[in-house]
């Protein structure tokens, strides 16, 4: 049933920088921020083999601050770009020594042309009207898709593989009134290579396997580069070219997650999965797993169920979800890959594998959660 609630989120809003020779320099911006970032992680690094501790972030920040000074082509990058680089390496350490037994690994050094992004705070940006962004001393304009509502926190520059240039705003849209529907309805989701998803109500999601469609494609190009001399301009002319195939698929892949995240969210207002091995699955099925992108997939749902107000629950990757029968609960021993089909030994009901997996992860899943958690709602409630 349809209510009305207030919610307060952070949008983000990208758009295209037009092609133009001023653009250069916002690319010696983030050559600039490339070194920086370079040599925060030599200091890192040297840091722990000296003393075998962590180097603070204010620590850094000052030393960098000092050095901007002597050198004029860092005074490129605005003091809170240079922060926001410490900052992100700062990250990336705390999640290296949480998870220091995994396969985590510290952040390391990068290529400077290779290089993305930086990030501009409260300073360093201005928007003019109508199309036109002040970054540093020189105005830029930039495709303007759509108007930006709310207060923007942050502005980011990004260069990507062709070299175009992106700018990235993120807003603080306030509270906003928005409608919120409930269907009352729970399901459960299994993953597969053949069917993309499989639904606990008996209905099956086949993946388009983009890669798999474009990858003569994709072999042709890769070998026109490779065949290119090294240095070349037909060689980097041949690597615009590769790169645009890969970005055409992951571009095609993304849309079609996003219009399937919202078909599921507007059906269900529970979607139960179970946690994935996504590392070790690639390591037995490789390419295929990557083409069908599971991990994006399932951040991609998670941010629209959080806008919509829906809930998401993950089960344990280690639950025999498809060796219990769903019918009386019995368990196999032994249930191999290829088993598609199996009759339960106990109750004699013939089990679909993924149907009868995607069963068990929405029964697990709804019992792990409490019936005031489906039919939450949001803290100001409008009747």
């Amino acid at each position: 049933m349809p209510s009305l609630w207030y919610y307060s989120s952070m949008k983000t809003f990208k758009f295209k920088l037009y092609q133009h020779k001023r653009n250069r320099y916002l690319k010696r911006m983030v050559n600039a921020s490339g070194v920086i970032y370079n040599h925060c992680i030599a200091l890192h690094k040297r840091y722990y083999r000296m003393w075998g501790k962590h180097l603070n972030c204010a620590k850094l920040q000052a030393h960098i601050a000092k050095l901007r000074k002597r050198n004029p082509f860092w005074q490129l990058v605005g003091s809170q770009s240079v922060q926001d680089i410490c900052q992100r390496i700062e990250k990336a350490y705390k999640l290296f020594f949480k998870h220091n037994k995994s396969c985590v690994r510290p952040p390391g050094f990068k290529k400077v042309k290779k290089y993305k992004s930086f990030t501009l705070k409260q300073a360093g940006y201005k928007f003019l009207g109508a199309n036109r962004v002040k970054i540093g001393n020189r105005v830029y304009q930039f495709w303007k898709s759509r108007e930006i509502e709310g207060k923007v926190k942050t502005v980011t520059i990004k260069r990507t593989s062709l070299g175009e240039l992106f700018m990235i705003v993120v807003v603080d849209d306030g509270f906003s009134l928005r409608i919120k529907t409930t269907t009352g309805n729970t399901a459960g989701f299994d993953f597969g290579l053949k069917t993309f998803l499989t639904c606990s109500d008996g209905s099956k999601i086949e993946s388009p396997r983009f890669l798999k469609q474009s990858l003569s494609e994709i072999k042709k190009a890769s070998k026109s580069h490779s065949k290119k001399l090294k240095g070349s301009f037909n060689r980097e002319r041949a690597r615009k070219n590769l790169v645009r195939s890969y970005e055409d698929i992951s571009n095609r892949r993304r849309d079609w997650f996003w219009k399937l995240a919202h078909k599921l969210t507007d059906k269900f207002d529970v979607l139960c999965f179970e946690t994935l091995n996504l590392k070790g699955m690639q390591r037995l099925w490789g390419r295929k797993v990557s083409d069908l992108a599971f991990g994006e997939f399932l951040q991609i749902l998670e941010w629209v169920a959080k806008k919509k107000d829906k809930q998401l629950v993950f089960i344990d990757q280690w639950y025999p979800s498809s060796k219990t029968c769903s019918s009386c609960g019995h368990v196999l021993e032994k249930l191999e890959l290829s088993t598609r089909e199996w009759r339960c030994p106990s109750c004699q009901v013939v089990n679909g594998r993924d149907e009868n997996a995607a069963r068990n992860i929405q029964m697990v899943g709804a019992s792990t959660i409490r019936l005031d958690d489906v039919s939450r709602a949001a803290p100001a409630i409008i009747a």
